[in-house]
């Protein structure tokens, strides 16, 4: 008796995520594409996951904070903590946000959430340094904007060892552009710079509808797992063809696809 509401929640779920291919016929395309997976990760805020499921996201990276999400930061913490994560949650408001998580509330919200990547990046480095992780300030959380307006961001962890790069701009693909940690476009990834030399090497990365990442708790989750990503030496070079696709406009299947493959690996 005990299985069945776990067994009815994710139902609704798979319910929930069908439904808006059929919601945005007669939309814009704009409006169909943030609605859709809007609703799909609102209708994951019950899902019951298991220490085991927990375990299997973590191994997914990044892109499993939709679903991780759905509870509480003190379970997603002790499933942190069951599946030996070497960076919790727990790790990370103390780092980042100066809270042990036995203060915070259950939605994990504190007051302190990133708008650019250059924040996110500040906090990040704070979990990376806590850790002991060498060359900590050489790690990265950067965007692709492109969809923005379509209601997605591609985002990706990255290793870059330098504080300047001066690279080709990747949209017109001829104009060589200088930038520093100041800059919002640092914040992006390069494969190489303007010299045809390697660049950054990526951790991580997922395409993600940007409502999904708006709260503290969601951007907490990010922080951990991407922390998480780098401790374990993880490597995604095939990020950079997913870049490719992105920018040409083919941002709603790979999102479509990574949540698709994180739901198959947790078994949802």
């Amino acid at each position: 008796m005990r299985r069945h509401p776990w067994i009815l929640s994710v139902c609704f779920i798979i319910l929930v995520s069908c439904a808006p291919q059929t919601q945005q016929r007669g939309e814009t395309q704009g409006t169909a594409s943030g609605r859709g997976f809007g609703l799909a990760a609102r209708g994951i805020v019950n899902l019951i996951l298991s220490p085991l499921q927990i375990a299997a996201g973590m191994l997914e990276g990044i892109a499993a904070v939709p679903y991780l999400i759905s509870q509480s930061v003190q379970t997603i913490n002790k499933g942190m903590i069951d599946a030996n994560a070497k960076v919790t949650l727990d790790d990370t408001y103390e780092s980042a946000y100066g809270k042990r998580i036995s203060a915070v509330p259950d939605t994990g919200e504190t007051g302190e959430v990133f708008r650019r990547m250059k924040h996110a990046t500040e906090y990040f480095q704070k979990v990376l340094k806590r850790y002991g992780v060498k060359e900590a300030g050489r790690y990265i959380l950067t965007s692709i904007d492109t969809a923005n307006n379509m209601g997605y961001t591609l985002f990706s962890v990255v290793y870059r060892p330098y504080d300047s790069i001066t690279v080709i701009d990747k949209y017109d693909g001829k104009t060589v552009r200088t930038f520093t940690k100041e800059d919002r476009l640092f914040y992006e990834p390069f494969e190489q710079d303007a010299q045809g030399r390697p660049l950054d090497t990526v951790i991580d990365w997922t395409g993600m509808a940007r409502d999904v990442i708006e709260t503290q708790k969601a951007q907490a989750v990010l922080l951990t797992i991407a922390a998480n990503a780098v401790v374990n030496g993880k490597k995604s070079p095939e990020y950079w063809d997913a870049e490719k696709r992105w920018i040409a406009g083919e941002y709603r299947p790979i999102v479509e696809q990574k949540m698709s493959d994180v739901r198959n690996k947790m078994k949802i």
